[in-house]
């Protein structure tokens, strides 16, 4: 008898993972292979190879939801503003289900993050969860009653690419950002943007492990970027109100912003008090993949 499975793809830069889950999210099977970067139709070729191995081995039947950093824009169905160049101004979901011979769902990858942690993560149970990547870029996701956000644009959760709130002069106008504007979030918040606020070598776990031994100047960037930090998260708060907000991507390891950020956000945020919980990823590096695969809530035949 086929086992009713999800299968979650999550295609970088560099790698291509799967996984496999279970009725009850249970990890059944997982494999990681090396994107071929510039190749789309190796990119499709390698995608149907992993499906196939996958349900080959649980003798399953997949639905498949896939995470790109990037996303379908509604008004063309083309894939549009993606690291993975050779994606953009493809049908990349229609070509993938005419190969795979069942339709398909695409989510940006940060959405595919919010997603897997709402789900059966970090955010479990809560009504609305926003969730944070915080690497070299700066994006997010919004999931409210269990359901991931898109929107009208597809852009829903992309917060990086507003201004830092409530900026000091310092602040003003503000670096570069790739997107043609000055002193988005993303310049500030992102591994890049703490590595240039230092000084410009050091990675975040550099600076933070010289902040424990009482260097001053690191010191100082962790105490600034987290009063970044609690500015940006503190407009989310006041917009969406989440119950719970999860951080990921390589700064979410900085543990000592769980407990500084919730410190600071109160005097930026509209109320009185601030319940909203600031939360590590229960499934770390894996829940960009596992997202993809709650992109369908249910497996077939379910």
């Amino acid at each position: 008898m086929t086992v009713p499975v999800r299968i979650g793809i999550d295609l970088g830069g560099t790698k291509t993972e799967v996984i496999a889950l279970g009725r009850d999210g249970r990890d059944l099977a997982r494999r990681r292979v090396a994107t071929p970067k510039g190749d789309y139709d190796g990119t499709i070729r390698i995608i149907h190879e992993l499906v196939t191995v996958i349900e080959a081995e649980l003798d399953a039947s997949a639905t498949i939801g896939i995470g790109i950093p990037g996303t379908v824009s509604p008004a063309t169905g083309l894939i549009k503003n993606a690291n993975s160049t050779w994606l953009i101004g493809k049908h990349f979901d229609r070509d993938l289900a005419a190969t795979l011979g069942r339709p398909v769902r695409l989510a940006n990858d940060a959405d595919c993050f919010a997603l897997s942690e709402a789900s059966d993560g970090a955010g479990a149970g809560a009504a609305t969860v926003f969730g944070v990547i915080l690497g070299t870029g700066v994006g997010g996701g919004i999931v409210v009653g269990g359901r991931l956000l898109s929107g009208p644009n597809a852009i829903a959760g992309e917060w990086g690419h507003n201004p830092l709130p409530w900026p000091t002069d310092a602040e003003r106008p503000g670096p570069n950002c790739y997107c043609g504007k000055n002193g988005c979030i993303e310049t500030f918040l992102s591994g890049p943007g703490l590595t240039r606020d230092h000084g410009g070598t050091l990675s975040g776990a550099d600076i933070a492990a010289l902040a424990e031994t009482g260097d001053t100047t690191a010191l100082a960037a962790l105490e600034r970027y987290e009063d970044r930090l609690a500015r940006a998260l503190a407009t989310i708060i006041n917009v969406i109100d989440p119950e719970v907000i999860v951080l990921g991507g390589g700064l979410s390891k900085l543990t000592r912003l769980y407990d500084r950020v919730p410190r600071l956000w109160g005097k930026y945020v509209f109320s009185d008090a601030v319940a909203t919980r600031l939360a590590p990823p229960v499934h770390g590096d894996s829940s960009g993949v596992r997202g993809a695969a709650w992109l369908w809530p249910t497996p077939p035949g379910q």
